[in-house]
């Protein structure tokens, strides 16, 4: 079967017997075409199945109206609420995204950002996967110019903006709340780091011992991917430990929630024996019983702040770079699962 050959401005001016400036005005709703014209323009690109050949109109203004954004992974709660916040900020700025993920793999954020510098991206909005050791990748980036704006799993670049929250006073929160609520002996599950958000959480999980003349000891931290099995993982490591911990602060809830469920099947008390601490405030926290107390952010917003961020720059709303980094709220919730101190 022959394919159809697209439809031309020319087609839709003949279709009408109009000239095909005035279609291009048209399609374009130019104040100059009458707006009923305009009407049967439209109506006849429709029926008669035009396309804007964007790509031509982008190489004329040497802009696409697209937005790369490169994440982590995508099975995650707090990363399908970035990207609401950023399609709907989008949305509003007439900006469509690309979106892709690294599978928490440097060498799939290495390829992703390839394609979308070659697909002539505006900017980039990029949290970076668990391996990432440098940003050289991104140079192409900013040597043409291109804004690129991380958001949770940041880089430091003077050339970039990265949106955050402060990971390090949100973690010495969490610690804070475990001793004040009897915990001595708290063990930190943590992440990969290299990445700022779990460098700044075991920063601020060591202050919070410090500061309470609580001795910190290596063997309590246990590093790993924060999934499913390394939750059941370091359950196993707790289990097999002469002197157990009496709290476990994790960087993230589901890795605390697959470890609570271990440590209940073994016959461990929540929070009698172990209490509990995540951070996300990911739906699972509220399913696992005793709730899991936890650390809220909004992943909307982080996604509505960088898109906002990334397209102030492209629109050259402020022409001075206050800032390289946008610190938004957080907010520690207590639940069940961590008080040991009933009347707390």
């Amino acid at each position: 079967m022959t394919p159809d050959k697209d439809i031309t401005i020319y087609d839709i001016a003949r279709h009408l017997n109009i000239s095909a400036t005035t279609v291009s005005r048209g399609l374009k709703d130019h104040p100059a075409i009458n707006k009923n014209t305009r009407k049967k323009i439209a109506e006849a690109a429709k029926a008669l199945g035009y396309r804007s050949n964007t790509f031509a109109s982008s190489l004329r203004s040497r802009k696409t109206h697209t937005i790369g954004v490169i994440v982590p992974r995508l099975n995650s709660y707090f990363v399908a609420s970035v990207l609401a916040g950023m399609q709907d900020a989008a949305n509003r700025e007439g900006y469509n995204l690309i979106i892709s993920h690294s599978l928490e793999e440097v060498s799939n954020e290495v390829t992703n950002a390839h394609t979308m510098f070659n697909k002539r991206v505006d900017g980039l909005l990029v949290s970076l996967a668990y391996n990432t050791e440098n940003i050289d990748h991104l140079q192409p980036f900013f040597r043409k110019g291109i804004p690129v704006v991380f958001f949770d799993r940041t880089w430091p670049h003077p050339d970039s903006t990265s949106i955050i929250i402060d990971n390090y006073q949100a973690a010495y929160n969490v610690t804070k709340h475990l001793i004040d609520n009897g915990s001595r002996r708290i063990m930190h599950l943590a992440g990969n780091l290299l990445r700022n958000v779990y460098a700044e959480r075991v920063k601020g999980y060591k202050q919070a011992l410090k500061d309470h003349k609580i001795s910190f000891e290596e063997k309590l931290i246990y590093t790993s991917k924060l999934d499913e099995e390394s939750g059941t993982r370091s359950a196993e490591y707790i289990l097999k430990m002469k002197e157990k911990p009496d709290a476990v602060f994790s960087a993230n809830d589901t890795a605390a929630v697959f470890c609570m469920i271990r440590l209940k099947a073994a016959g461990i008390r929540i929070p009698e024996d172990i209490a509990f601490a995540g951070f996300n405030n990911d739906p699972i926290s509220k399913v696992i019983e005793p709730n899991l107390t936890t650390v809220n952010y909004s992943g909307y917003s982080v996604g509505e702040a960088a898109v906002t961020s990334l397209t102030n720059d492209l629109n050259r709303i402020s022409s001075i770079k206050t800032t390289n980094s946008i610190v938004l709220r957080s907010d520690l919730i207590i639940r069940g699962s961590s008080l040991k101190n009933k009347t707390s």
